[in-house]
């Protein structure tokens, strides 16, 4: 292993390991993060606020990192991570897989000293409230841990405002029974003073019950009676007495702001987060044992056919209880299958007599399947959800890159469409527009399979009659620069470069026509039958040849051709037909991030011609109505009820859009 360990190392020093992620694969969210190594076994669990910004600092040049990080991202064959909502989750999240898996490299946080805990000593003759770091001592129950030791002072301070406990320390409490005079905890209300017989040893028990009773969760039942109280208490005019009870339910209610995030420590729940698309669909199950998060599991999987997404979740189910995982009480998935009562009694089944690997011991009981609809639940179902959402788009840019499974598609492409040679190059067409106005088109480019981002083009359509027409003349204008008289003088030159190179402006039409020249292999527009007729129609039209044509029809995500009564249908999971969609998607994205600018530059110049209309007015309008569609249905009386416009202004906005 040594020898192994030290010929991997000197080449390396020189740069940085070799399963570094791409930047773009990382998100800048806040989350934890493991590295493993050719065994799988966790080396280390960290958390960050800003995941992309975190990671990258262990990629540096080898030679600059700390000798320490240099040895622990070297001995690491491969990097993960989770996203999390916010950063107290991913302290939660980092401390519970430090437990578990005990990190060699995670040296700092191998005791508890890091985390400080609120606990309550109920096995002592008086129980004490206290903040400590030691979480080993027998009947005592704690809370936590917590971020900061303020925080948790703070906590503690709010509750003994609602339960007065005990809190001094041995030997404050032993000095206050022999003296018979109280602390100034108990002088101020903050203790009722079992040391001095206030109240008996039994009575004050039962404040440090209710004490812990509210922590773990039963925190709304504690301000209903307090509230029932407080009403009462100013029912009879003891307005004192209801005084006492409305800060303790202050306090009470100010806790629980503060510890809304921390779950319910009987909560045994696992929570399922889907991310799909037409060919794929991506997995997060985050298993909650006692409220805290124990483990995740992640996985991808291809779609063979088209199921919606109470189908899914019937299928992850299956797949994911299928072998010796035991369910939980509770599931929590997106969207309830038609058939939930009956995987539920399954589900139950799979559970009755197992054998529970964290604790040993059998369970059993009826496991409830739900959708989570508000609270902490509901948050942290978002989460997974949001977590399978980045690793559906990190399956995807990887897929992509893979220049393997890119030069198969290709090949399968060139096979399925009955092509001599590989496309290359393939442009993609789609149109956008509202209502049959602010028509625009946009033309994206892939070459050897990947996006070429300064080749894409945006397209301005003056007036059509609907898509079919559109793609016509987008297509006809786009040949134009294939033919052999053409030139940057001829054809309609509103075509515009996605990035126009830093050049004189005397240079830019002829290096945007240079890029414009080059002819694709294959030509896709997004539809079906009609608009691969209009495409090929101007195609003939053009003269130009050697040129593959081919549309794709979003349902059924099939390619249809020229003069085909039949389309042709690609595996649902072949690399093909995902390079294709991912180009019709980029198109899609393209034309409707182009039409939305237009639509916003174009309200914006027509309101600015008005005299007296400045921006912060054009603001005010939009804000008013919400939408440029409801400005422009107002009349002009509506439009003068908005903050700073006039009868006058208001008749000249109202013009100025009918007449649009």
């Amino acid at each position: 292993m040594s020898g192994a360990a030290s010929s991997r190392r000197a080449p390396e020093l020189a740069n940085t390991v070799s399963y570094r992620p791409k930047a773009g694969e990382i998100p800048t969210k806040p989350g934890v993060y493991r590295f493993r190594d050719e065994k799988q076994r966790v080396l280390y669990v960290g958390k960050a606020k800003n995941l992309r910004a975190r990671l990258s600092n262990y990629f540096a040049p080898l030679p600059s990192l700390h000798e320490r990080t240099r040895k622990m991202v070297m001995t690491a064959s491969s990097v993960e991570w989770t996203v999390v909502a916010n950063e107290f989750e991913a302290l939660q999240l980092e401390f519970t897989w430090i437990k578990e898996y005990n990190p060699p490299f995670n040296v700092q946080f191998r005791d508890d000293k890091t985390y400080p805990y609120l606990a309550v000593t109920l096995s002592d003759d008086v129980p004490r409230v206290l903040v400590t770091r030691n979480k080993h001592q027998k009947g005592t129950r704690y809370f936590g841990p917590y971020t900061k030791v303020w925080a948790i002072r703070e906590t503690m301070d709010l509750m003994l405002k609602a339960f007065p406990m005990r809190s001094c320390s041995d030997g404050v409490y032993r000095r206050a029974e022999l003296t018979g005079r109280p602390c100034l905890l108990g002088d101020i209300g903050k203790c009722v003073a079992p040391c001095v017989g206030r109240v008996s040893k039994e009575e004050h028990r039962q404040v440090a019950d209710d004490f812990v009773s509210f922590m773990a969760g039963n925190d709304t039942k504690y301000v209903r009676d307090l509230t029932a109280r407080m009403r009462d208490a100013a029912a009879a005019q003891e307005y004192e007495a209801a005084a006492r009870y409305r800060d303790s339910i202050q306090a009470m209610e100010a806790v629980m702001e503060k510890t809304a995030i921390v779950l319910h420590d009987r909560v045994d729940a696992d929570v399922f987060g889907i991310a799909d698309d037409e060919l794929a669909a991506a997995v997060q199950q985050f298993m909650v044992r006692g409220g805290r998060i124990r483990g995740v599991r992640s996985w991808v999987v291809d779609k063979e056919i088209d199921v919606s997404m109470a189908e899914l979740v019937e299928t992850v189910l299956q797949n994911a209880y299928d072998q010796d995982a035991v369910p939980p009480r509770e599931v929590l998935v997106p969207t309830l299958p038609d058939d939930a009562p009956e995987l539920e009694l399954w589900l139950t089944e799979q559970r009755s007599g197992a054998v529970d690997p964290a604790s040993g011991r059998s369970v059993h009981g009826k496991v409830a399947l739900r959708v989570a609809q508000r609270g902490e639940k509901a948050a942290l179902a978002h989460t997974a959800t949001l977590n399978a959402q980045n690793a559906l788009i990190l399956y995807k840019t990887r897929r992509s890159a893979d220049f393997v499974a890119r030069s198969q598609a290709l090949s399968d492409i060139r096979d399925a469409l009955g092509m001599q040679e590989a496309p290359l190059r393939m442009e993609c067409y789609d149109v956008s527009h509202l209502s049959g106005t602010n028509i625009v088109a946009s033309m994206v480019v892939f070459e050897d399979g990947l996006p070429r981002k300064d080749h894409y083009r945006r397209f301005s359509v003056p007036a059509s009659t609907d898509d079919t027409e559109s793609i016509y003349q987008v297509i006809s204008r786009r040949l134009a620069y294939l033919t052999p008289s053409s030139n940057s003088e001829t054809g309609a030159v509103d075509e515009q470069p996605v990035a126009a190179p830093q050049t004189a402006a005397a240079d830019a039409p002829e290096t945007t026509v240079h890029k414009f020249s080059y002819p694709p292999q294959l030509l896709i527009v997004d539809g079906g039958q009609p608009q691969v007729a209009a495409a090929a129609r101007a195609l003939k039209e053009s003269g130009v040849t050697g040129i593959q044509l081919a549309g794709i029809a979003k349902r059924l995500e099939e390619l249809w051709l020229p003069d085909s009564d039949y389309p042709v249908i690609l595996p649902r999971n072949s690399d093909a037909l995902f390079m294709i969609q991912r180009i019709r998607d980029e198109a899609h994205r393209f034309a409707i991030t182009y039409q939305r600018a237009r639509r916003k530059r174009d309200i914006a110049s027509v309101l600015g011609e008005i005299p007296g209309l400045g921006p912060a007015r054009v603001r005010e309008l939009l804000r008013h109505f919400g939408s440029v569609a409801q400005l422009k249905k107002a009349e002009a009386e509506q439009i003068s009820e908005v903050k700073g416009i006039g009868g006058a202004l208001a008749e000249a906005i109202h013009s100025a859009l009918r007449s649009r």
